[in-house]
């Protein structure tokens, strides 16, 4: 039976607010199936699809520009999409569930007065970081660099000691607040500053594994401008910050 809703109907039934939707309109992300003489919208089957399909995209943290280049692809498989969203809907799932036993067995061991050793307390945030890595970029680096590498790469990062997971992280914020640094100061990637945010990011890469690929470098830096989630990462607080990084690494890794 067809089903035709108002913008309030819609709003009502998807808990998305009448402003946002008319948002949606505006930037040609969920256009209504028709609008009447009086300029009410209604949105048919096909839109109600598009709108679920756009909120599981924004559950898992995709930015609207990329949901719409995702959804407007001609080669774009609903199902097959919304099977990767299940798979990684349910990888969340499982790292929550780590995470909340983590904390709980944590609180035990204080309530206990008992020794927890180090390598338990980390190894819950370890898999976290896996993750999101997997859930947001999985896909792009898995096709650039072979399922093995990235296995490999996620088996290393699981590896580490406390002391390497401490710098790791300590690393990747020190990096973020000098690009904003260097963008807000306007500096060039060739400049010194530039060569020492590249040697920073190399530092980082290498912590999880010793060998060390120019070219490979580059490809990665490449992926923080060419993917707009790697992008969003960067630019979180300041644009320019993932290009600045891109040329300091393509220009200084020889």
């Amino acid at each position: 039976m067809f089903m035709e809703y108002s913008i309030q109907e819609l709003s009502r039934l998807s808990g998305v607010t009448t402003r946002t939707l008319r948002w949606y309109d505006q930037i040609g992300l969920l256009k209504p199936s028709r609008v009447a003489e009086s300029g009410y919208r209604y949105y048919g089957r096909a839109e109600v699809d598009r709108l679920q399909d756009i909120l599981y995209y924004r559950a898992l943290g995709v930015e609207l520009a990329r949901i719409k280049e995702c959804l407007d692809d001609p080669s774009f498989d609903r199902l097959a999409a919304l099977k990767r969203h299940l798979a990684a809907l349910v990888s969340k799932q499982e790292h929550l569930e780590l995470l909340i036993q983590s904390v709980k067995d944590t609180i035990q061991a204080e309530e206990r007065k008992e020794f927890m050793q180090d390598e338990k307390k980390f190894e819950a945030l370890k898999k976290q970081t896996i993750a999101h890595n997997e859930e947001v970029y999985g896909q792009e680096i898995r096709s650039k660099y072979g399922d093995k590498e990235v296995d490999e790469a996620n088996a290393a990062v699981m590896n580490l000691t406390q002391e390497q997971y401490r710098e790791w992280t300590t690393l990747g914020q020190e990096i973020q607040g000098r690009l904003e640094a260097a963008v807000q100061a306007g500096l060039e990637p060739e400049s010194p500053e530039g060569k020492e945010i590249y040697g920073l990011h190399r530092r980082w890469l290498t912590i999880t594994d010793n060998r060390y690929d120019p070219a490979k470098h580059r490809g990665i830096a490449e992926l923080y401008v060419m993917d707009a989630r790697f992008t969003a990462y960067y630019d979180k607080h300041l644009p320019g910050c993932a290009r600045f990084l891109r040329d300091a690494v393509v220009y200084w890794a020889k």
